[in-house]
């Protein structure tokens, strides 16, 4: 699974993904659950846009009161049937979530106590996570903006020489779901979801690499700032 990741960069994102609009270049530069960040998806005329979404499917200001939940991924195992992502999956709802590096955590070095690994492709300065999106409608009751929100998919990695490095042990071992770049375009148009699944598949661990990027000392993750909290940037 994965709660923490580096977006790429806006310009990357332009050029290397060919959309026809970009939306907002104003992110965090390190993603969080309920940040906005940028997916590259479909549009409905065939083009192809980024737009700036919230990681995490149903972002928290969207939970009832008193219920909290991690939507951040979904599994490809029960994608098609778990209420949150069926609708949306059944719909081919799919998008690519332009990335520089993966934050895990790995336990090798003590069994109680994680150190933050940053994991990355050897060849590709950038790279694309299996993404499924969906919008919201804003609420007049509390004054919620429309958005955007979106959820990364994840596959078994017990045997994956990389990823099972990473959480804690005797704990399943996921891994996100990265498309290879020669596959963007079929992701992107793929309408059928069983044929999705086919995309569903590790990484290859030849191709990765990964090296302990602890954070600083005593520091907390990046605070939101206020557009990002309200949604503006959605």
């Amino acid at each position: 699974m994965c709660n923490n990741y580096k977006p790429s960069e806006i310009d990357l994102i332009r050029s290397l993904y060919r959309v026809d609009s970009a939306g907002e270049d104003e992110y965090p530069r390190e993603t969080w659950p309920d940040y906005a960040a940028p997916i590259v998806r479909n549009t409905a005329d065939g083009g192809r846009e980024c737009v700036l979404a919230n990681f995490g499917f149903v972002p928290k200001r969207r939970q009832p009161a008193g219920v909290s939940f991690d939507t951040t991924n979904a599994r490809s195992e029960t994608v098609g049937q778990k209420r949150t992502f069926a609708k949306y999956w059944h719909a081919a709802q799919l998008c690519l979530v332009p990335a520089q590096s993966l934050f895990e955590p790995c336990y090798e070095a003590d069994p109680k106590k994680s150190t933050r690994y940053r994991i990355w492709l050897k060849d590709e300065a950038d790279f694309a996570i299996a993404g499924l999106w969906r919008s919201w409608e804003g609420r007049v009751a509390d004054n919620t903006p429309a958005s955007n929100s979106f959820t990364m998919l994840t596959v078994n990695a017990d045997e994956h020489p990389i990823m099972r490095r990473m959480h804690a042990p005797g704990k399943e071992k996921r891994s996100v779901v990265i498309v290879p770049r020669n596959r963007w375009d079929d992701w992107l148009h793929c309408r059928d979801p069983e044929a999705a699944r086919s995309f569903l598949t590790l990484y290859p661990a030849e191709l990765m690499d990964t090296a302990p990027a602890p954070r600083a000392p005593r520091g907390a993750k990046p605070e939101l700032d206020a557009a990002t909290q309200s949604g503006e940037l959605f």
